[in-house]
């Protein structure tokens, strides 16, 4: 049996390929979700701001919503899907925040206040990864 010398092959390539500097046209990494993802703070913090006191605004709409909730108030135009509702509310309230880590998910109960002391209540959705943090979805009371 003849023994052959010890060889790296492409190994050595590979190794230089991976500690060589990065070339200056190369697009920056995204930014990671921290290991356990937005805190129900965080979560909150976006929902207040994101409802304000009677709706998101155009833009919030545009940039701060899941591709799935475009979609759907594509679908239902006779509806605010992001209220559920038709009108826009006299007030809005976020109840506390819930963060499930094993689902990837948070969510907080929406009150809306309507004319005649009228109120409504839906679930707003965040995905903990989400960057930056974004309106995932919406599930209506009734």
């Amino acid at each position: 049996m003849k023994l052959m010398p010890y060889s790296l092959g492409v190994l050595p390539l590979t190794l230089l390929a991976l500690l060589a500097p990065a070339p200056a046209h190369a697009r920056p990494a995204l930014p990671e979700a921290s290991p356990g993802g937005h805190t129900a703070t965080e979560i909150g913090r976006f929902l207040t701001d994101f409802y304000g006191d009677h709706g998101p605004s155009a833009e919030e709409r545009k940039e701060q919503v899941s591709q799935l909730l475009k979609d759907k108030q594509e679908v239902a135009k006779e509806a605010d899907v992001l209220l559920c509702a038709q009108n826009e509310p006299l007030d809005i309230g976020i109840g506390a925040v819930t963060v499930a880590q094993s689902a990837g998910v948070g969510w907080a109960t929406v009150t809306t206040e309507w004319g005649g002391g009228t109120t409504d209540t839906f679930t707003a959705y965040v995905r903990l990864d989400s960057h930056p943090i974004r309106l995932d979805d919406v599930i209506c009371a009734g």
